[in-house]
């Protein structure tokens, strides 16, 4: 008899699909991405907003928790799950902008740092032993091609947006910028939309408001 046979077996490796053809430890990695504090990104005309809700103990120092990251001087990155897998993905997408930077001294493009991270985020769901990265990154910023927004997930999986979000609040957010989101909005309007969005996300989910925004904008 397969060890597999049992009810609720296939969720046991990470390396075996069900009859379904379902990986279940990638999809309990989004189930916590889902879960978390929200966080948003918005490409617009003069750059590209990433926002994220902020969630702080209240003895906890205010500036020891962090959901957006400077990855470069042209890329940022908010992330939403397990901050512990978070950061060793934000280090590596680092060392892979600065190397880029020695190697073919220009800065490095953002999807080429979006893929690199989610290479390594697909390795860990195809090897015994092992379990998915339980985080979502949104990476946006300025390269030679223009203003770009990606949205990773625990799979490995990246695709290029306009506007995003993820984690608790997501469809709150999805639903306003369905509505108010233009291409050629400024880099001011982006920034205010973004702050509404987690805002009204918070709200729904009877939360105070705590918000951090990170903005980059295009080269003159």
């Amino acid at each position: 008899m397969s060890v597999f046979a049992a009810p609720g077996a296939y969720d046991r490796a990470i390396t075996v699909f069900s009859p379904e053809g379902r990986l279940f430890q990638v999809e309990y990695a989004m189930n916590l991405v889902d879960r978390g504090a929200t966080i948003l990104g918005i490409k617009c005309s003069e750059g590209v907003v990433l926002g994220a809700e902020e969630t702080v103990e209240p003895l906890e120092e205010a500036e020891s928790s962090w959901k957006i990251f400077k990855i470069d001087e042209h890329v940022g990155a908010a992330i939403v799950g397990l901050s512990s897998d978070a950061r060793i993905l934000i280090d590596q997408a680092r060392v892979y902008a600065q190397s880029n930077r020695l190697t073919y001294d220009e800065p490095i493009d953002v999807e080429v740092v979006t893929k690199r991270v989610c290479d390594i985020k697909q390795l860990y769901t195809q090897h015994a032993g092992v379990r998915p990265f339980g985080v979502a990154i949104i990476f946006g910023g300025v390269d030679k091609t223009g203003n770009r927004l990606f949205g990773t997930h625990p799979s490995g999986t990246y695709r290029r947006y306009k506007a995003t979000a993820q984690g608790a609040g997501r469809e709150t957010v999805i639903n306003i910028l369905k509505e108010e989101y233009r291409e050629d909005m400024r880099l001011d309007e982006a920034t205010k939309l973004g702050i509404k969005c987690l805002a009204k996300a918070l709200e729904a989910r009877q939360l105070p408001p705590r918000i951090k925004v990170a903005v980059i904008p295009a080269a003159d």
